[in-house]
């Protein structure tokens, strides 16, 4: 992010309420971050909103999935007319025209058939908007690797979990996790539910990028909707991790 940029007097009134809290800087630190999201479901509808209302300079989108009935409980970038419609061609047309400021591209494709590792070395900040985990896992190993901070973020029914991945300077999902768990099809899922962590993958990139506020590194954020409830639980660097650490890597 060291290029330089400026505002203009759109931006200035476009932003003005957050530049109240960001300031200037901060803001032109958004505006010339790259953020690559990956996933554009129920998740993924949220996070890309925001990246773009806030004024993310560069936004690269993958998915490759078409939108479906069942997802619009949740996923609220697409409407029942864009049923059957690649999601990320719907996605990259609707954000436009939310701010026709930010450079947005989309890439539809399966992570595990392209060379993630492009998008990625690219990228200041990667953000899981997958459901599943060899997509996360994966994200997580190409982003110690290329040395660049990935998000995740999980949800089912009224629950969720937030995970933030800052490469050698605390844990990796693999430390978390260390074998993948079995994958799950057709989750249930409260339609607020991944808005709310969503918003949380946001808020979290967004201090990682203008150096406001203290991203949760070293923390598995647990969010119980039943009962209202945010919890942080401490998670350390495992130093025989197969991704982060020296031990060999199994996956």
């Amino acid at each position: 992010m060291s290029m330089s940029v400026s505002l203009s007097q759109e931006e200035l009134i476009r932003y003005d309420r957050q530049l109240k809290v960001l300031g200037i800087e901060g803001q032109k630190r958004l505006k010339r971050a790259t953020v690559t999201l990956v996933g554009l479901g129920g998740l993924g509808s949220i996070v890309s909103i925001y990246l773009v209302a806030m004024g993310i300079g560069r936004i690269i989108l993958i998915d490759r999935e078409r939108v479906e009935l069942s997802n619009l409980n949740r996923q609220i970038l697409y409407n029942t007319k864009d049923v059957g419609r690649y999601k990320v061609r719907v996605a990259v047309k609707r954000l436009s025209e939310i701010n026709p400021t930010v450079d947005i591209e989309g890439v539809i494709a399966d992570i595990s058939k392209l060379d993630i590792g492009e998008f990625v070395k690219v990228s200041d900040i990667v953000i899981d908007g997958t459901d599943n985990w060899r997509s996360r896992f994966l994200l997580n190993e190409v982003c110690v690797k290329k040395n660049v901070p990935f998000i995740h973020a999980g949800v089912k029914g009224t629950y969720g979990q937030l995970f933030i991945v800052i490469p050698h300077k605390g844990p990796c999902l693999r430390c978390l996790i260390v074998r993948k768990p079995k994958e799950e099809h057709g989750i249930p899922i409260l339609g607020i539910t991944p808005a709310i962590l969503a918003s949380l993958e946001v808020l979290e990139a967004t201090k990682i990028l203008t150096g406001i506020g203290t991203p949760s590194v070293g923390y598995l954020v647990l969010f119980n909707g039943r009962t209202m409830s945010l919890k942080k639980l401490r998670v350390y660097r495992n130093p025989n991790c197969p991704v982060c650490g020296t031990g060999k890597n199994t996956s």
